[in-house]
Order: C-alpha cells, then structure tokens, then sequence
C-alpha cells in the first residue's frame, strides 16, 4: 500500500495527476488504479478529477506486478553500481528505456529482467524498476529500483529536487553570457500532440541551469553543461530550442531540421547529442550519498575532436 500526505504544493491538483507524481508513475496508470478502486482519500473512493485540498491522505493499493507480457532478454549492460536495492547503468544512445507502440521488445526493462530477474512493480507491467527515463537518443547515467521500496525513496528524492544531475549538449549557437537559467513551464504542443512546447497554457514548472564549457566559434557550435532542477519531458531539448540554443541533431526542437542530416553527418552522430554525464542520490536503505559519472561515450567523444580540429584549422 502507498500512502502520501498531500502538501500544500499538491493543493488544488487533481487526484489523478498528483498520485502519478507522487508515485512516479504515468499519469495514465494513476487513473487505471483510480477506475479499479484502488486509490482512496482519507478513506474514501477516489475519483481522478477530484481535487485536493491539502493535508489528505492519499492512499494506492496497486496490483501485483505482471510482467508475463514481456520477454526477458539478454542485452548487453553497462553496469556502474549494483546492489540488493537498486542498479546504476551507462544507458548507449539508441537503447529505448521501456517498450512503447513501435518498441515492444530490444528495450532496457527487457535486458533489465533478464539481468536482475525481480524489479519493483510501481511503474507498472512495461516499466518495472523505472524511476526515471531517459530519451532513445540520448546516452548516459540511469539508475532502476529492484523493489517498491527503493522505487518510492527515489521517486521522492526526484520529486523533492535533490537529485543532482549532469548532462552536456552541444548545441547550435553562440551564447552571449557564460551561463543562465530558462525557468518555463512545458507541455503538451498546442497543436502537435506528439511534441512538447513552452507555449502551453497547461504546463508544469520546469527549470534548467546552463553554463558554456566551451564555444566553437568555427563550427557555430557550444558545449553546455546542464543542470536541471526537474525532470519534464523533453525539458533540455525543448527549453534549449525556446532560448535559440537547439541541441545538435535533434530533429524534433532543432531550428532549422533541413540542416540537421547534414550537421549530424559531418560531426559523425546519428542522434542528438545530449549525454547524462552525473547522477547522484541518497541510496534508498542507509541514505548514503552516491555519485556517478560515465564519459561521454565515443560518438561524442569524437564530435568534440573533430570540433576542436576545426577550431585549430581556422584562419
């Protein structure tokens, strides 16, 4: 059983849209939970459009994990750190985290159940032990829960925004200061459903510090470091492209998508190029503190080069 105290922050919210974030599952399984009368407040039946108040008791009873459904398989891993509670991984670009229409199998949770054999079951039958997610293109540090336990002190650390992650871009442009914060909400695209946008009228808060490590003015090209202190969907990306600053490669959010086969051909990446080079977190039993760092990985590696030559062959 789940229990959560609503804060005053949750007031005003939606059932169905607090427990997902409380929970740190998709908001479409909070409702499926909600419609099987497995969520109460304060004791009674919950309704997914109902709205707290703050000060409640939320309370979710989810089913038992089923994961019949997908195949275990044995994918290669990048393992950085395991133990009885939880599994730190280098994810490559390409990796899916979780199966999706177009993606049922290939996908990380179907290495990660040949791996590990038991996860937690909060994230439901296609996400067991996902906690967070990263995008198929993008590479780097990601950690799963192999208990619900471990699942739900993680979500919070995530929720409560003391997580520290660190990821690098190179990105299209020049910035005219040396570092900065965009602090847009974002959300669904007004008219494009399968893209995320700052101009939205319903989004949720999302900040992103940045810092030039360094330009190239040769290529027009910067590396960011950057430091999220939420975990949006798409939030680099898109809040990257709202400030002029669109990530190399992305096809999505790039400014200018007729350039970018050419720019990625010639850097040598087949995908944008954003690496999660940090995460650290409290461990969920003893609350140690916990750093991991994976260097960018070659593709990467080998764009920087190639930069750099280019800087030293310019006039």
């Amino acid at each position: 059983m789940l229990r959560f105290v609503v804060s005053e922050g949750e007031a005003g919210r939606r059932v169905d849209v607090a427990l997902a974030e409380l929970a740190a599952v998709p908001r479409a399984q909070a409702q499926r939970w909600i419609d099987a009368g497995r969520v109460s407040v304060d004791g009674s039946p919950a309704r997914a459009s109902q709205r707290l108040h703050g000060g409640e008791t939320l309370a979710a009873d989810p089913p038992e994990p089923v994961t019949e459904s997908l195949v275990p398989e044995a994918i290669a891993l990048v393992i950085l750190h395991e133990d009885q509670d939880l599994i730190v991984l280098d994810k490559p670009a390409g990796l899916v985290v979780h199966p999706a229409p177009g993606h049922p199998s290939g996908t990380l949770v179907n290495a990660l159940l040949h791996h590990c054999r038991d996860l937690s079951g909060i994230g439901g039958v296609l996400r067991p032990g996902i906690v967070h997610r990263l995008d198929q293109g993008t590479s780097g540090v990601l950690v799963a829960a192999k208990h619900d336990a471990a699942h739900l002190a993680l979500a919070e650390q995530f929720r409560d925004h003391s997580i520290e992650r660190v990821y690098f871009a190179l990105v299209r442009g020049m910035p005219s200061a040396a570092e900065g914060q965009v602090d847009r909400a974002v959300g669904r695209h007004p008219t494009d459903r399968k893209r995320i946008s700052v101009r939205t009228s319903r989004g949720r808060a999302a900040r992103t510090a940045w810092r030039v490590e360094r330009r190239f003015p040769a290529s027009g090209v910067s590396l960011l470091e950057l430091r999220p202190s939420t975990g949006r969907t798409h939030q680099l990306r898109v809040h990257l492209a709202s400030i002029g600053l669109p990530i190399v490669g992305d096809p999505v959010y790039g400014r200018g998508r007729s350039g970018v086969a050419g720019q990625l051909t010639e850097l040598g990446l087949a995908r944008p190029a954003l690496h999660a080079q940090v995460l650290g977190f409290r461990h969920p039993r003893d609350g140690e503190r916990m750093r991991f760092e994976a260097p960018p990985p070659p593709d990467f590696a080998a764009a920087l080069d190639q930069l750099v030559r280019r800087e030293g062959a310019a006039p």
